[in-house]
């Protein structure tokens, strides 16, 4: 019987895998994965954002280092993605990846002063 791709990659996804370094945080917090719904005005308009709560958890902190508020650091975003590309067709998503950056950024700061 001949095996189809499919079923090829289901038998090495579930091949035994050493990992070395454990991806979960000791304590891990699980409600951080939770997706929140916020209502947001971005440059005056009411929109519907929809991120986990460890995204609008590292918006409250740049918001705080920058003294304003997360909608503040919304419009901002959305105002320069604007006049730097164009727009973004996934807001939400570039918001995500806008928070992992900063927090690599943060963390390779963090590093070079350590």
């Amino acid at each position: 019987m001949m095996t189809s791709g499919i079923d090829q990659e289901v038998k090495v996804l579930h091949r035994e895998v050493d990992i070395r370094h454990d991806p979960f945080v000791q304590d891990f917090n699980m409600t951080l994965a939770q997706p929140h719904s916020k209502s947001v005005r971005l440059i005056g308009l009411a929109t519907c954002l929809r991120l986990e709560n460890v995204y609008w958890n590292i918006l409250s902190g740049i918001a705080s280092s920058n003294e304003c508020s997360v909608n503040a650091v919304l419009s901002y975003i959305d105002r320069e993605v604007h006049l730097r590309y164009g727009g973004v067709k996934n807001f939400s998503g570039l918001i995500r990846v806008v928070c992992v950056a900063h927090v690599l950024k943060a963390d390779c700061l963090e590093n070079s002063h350590a």
